[in-house]
């Protein structure tokens, strides 16, 4: 594609950068066939083509308007694009520029404004999302449903095993995870136990980042990654073999801590080195000896929901199944299986109305197959899948906790 983007922009890394992506584009269309949002609004402006060439005229000088700023707000950076496009078009980098750029220049509606701003101020701390997650419990049944559907059933976590001396693996709490559904980590370490790895807890490190960075409040996304990376770093000098990420769209943003601060001096280094580190637990499992986990499964029907994360950010697609199926559980086939769940982060609450249509699309496909239980790798779909269906909804990793 040719570009001829402003002096103004072009002086810029991030415009360098943005030029370098526009320039991979060849606006062949292969996108839009696999874009949840363009299969549910059918507009070119609301597919990655449409929003691309919107980017690519704000770099050019064009004004953005609030017509820009919604079509870009509705993408759900799934990156199923990134998957399909044979040029390897980096467009989850580019919307990250894109919005940024519009958001300096477009004003938004008040209510916008204060949502977006309540939830970067609420979502990233425990403490603060615990205690809203806490009320929410109390008054559930006062609740109206959209909001009701979204206080998650409480599981307790159950013991965490104490460090043995064996291999040491770091792992990321979270944010939303640790305080929704602590079961995830907790289950996590007593597999990890009973294969001879220990995992550790970093108590000052938090949220990854990504909350606040995907709603154009990038200087805190920055700040939590630099919060993580003080909190692992004594760890990772101590020799720490990994960083277990159990919430694969934290994953996907630890993985990219390198190259989001590279233009940092003193913490360029670090952030790729812990980059470097970052891991989802299907990449260590498939590399460990599981027969200590014997057979949990015993023939239940599992639907595995592939988050976007996994699959189109992480390029982990198709491996988690097969450990479900050494471990006797039986997978069970998932149409359209690219496809986002309308999780995305905070998506559900800036876009309801799309965000909807897809959950229950989603919920559809998952439960055609008749599972028994539905599991998923992240802690966004798990919560979203969960206020639309009866069948229950784990992390997949809770599966193999089971005796």
């Amino acid at each position: 594609m040719q570009t001829e983007i402003i002096p103004e922009f072009l002086r810029t890394p991030e415009g360098q950068e943005a030029d370098a992506i526009l320039r991979a584009c060849v606006h062949c269309g292969f996108c839009t066939a696999t874009c949840p949002t363009y299969q549910l609004l059918g507009d070119e402006l609301d597919g990655p083509r449409g929003r691309i060439y919107q980017i690519k005229q704000v770099l050019e000088g064009r004004t953005p308007t609030r017509t820009t700023q919604i079509h870009l707000d509705r993408c759900l950076t799934c990156r199923s694009c990134e998957t399909t496009c044979p040029s390897g078009v980096r467009y989850t980098r580019l919307v990250d520029i894109g919005r940024g750029l519009v958001e300096r220049r477009v004003e938004r509606p008040l209510g916008e404004k204060l949502l977006r701003r309540a939830l970067v101020k609420l979502v990233p701390y425990p403490s603060r999302f615990g205690t809203l997650m806490r009320l929410g419990k109390l008054a559930k049944s006062l609740l109206p449903m959209p909001l009701k559907a979204k206080v998650p059933t409480p599981r307790p976590a159950g013991a965490w095993p104490a460090p043995a001396g064996r291999r040491r693996v770091l792992v990321l709490a979270g944010c939303v995870q640790s305080v929704a559904t602590p079961a995830t980590n907790a289950a996590a370490a007593r597999v990890l136990s009973r294969l001879g790895i220990d995992l550790i807890g970093a108590p000052a490190a938090g949220c990854c980042g990504a909350a606040a960075y995907h709603l154009n409040a990038q200087a805190e996304g920055l700040a939590a990654m630099r919060r993580n990376i003080n909190a692992w770093w004594p760890q990772v000098q101590a020799g720490a073999e990994a960083i277990l990420i159990n919430a694969s769209g934290c994953g996907a943003m630890v993985k990219e801590y390198g190259e989001l601060l590279r233009q940092d001096a003193s913490y360029a280094d670090k952030a790729a080195q812990v980059a470097a580190l970052a891991r989802d637990p299907v990449e260590l499992l498939t590399e460990l000896d599981l027969e200590p986990l014997g057979r949990p499964g015993r023939g239940r029907k599992v639907a595995f929901h592939c988050p976007c994360t996994l699959q189109h950010g992480q390029g982990l697609d198709n491996l988690v199944e097969p450990i479900l199926t050494r471990l006797g559980f039986v997978p069970t086939p998932i149409p359209e299986a690219h496809l986002c769940c309308g999780s995305a982060g905070t998506y559900s609450l800036t876009q309801p109305t799309l965000s909807r249509q897809l959950r229950d699309r989603k919920v559809v496909a998952l439960e055609s197959g008749g599972p028994d239980i539905i599991a998923t790798a992240n802690i966004g779909c798990q919560l979203q899948l969960e206020a639309a269906t009866h069948t229950p909804v784990v992390h997949w990793l809770e599966l193999l906790d089971e005796d």
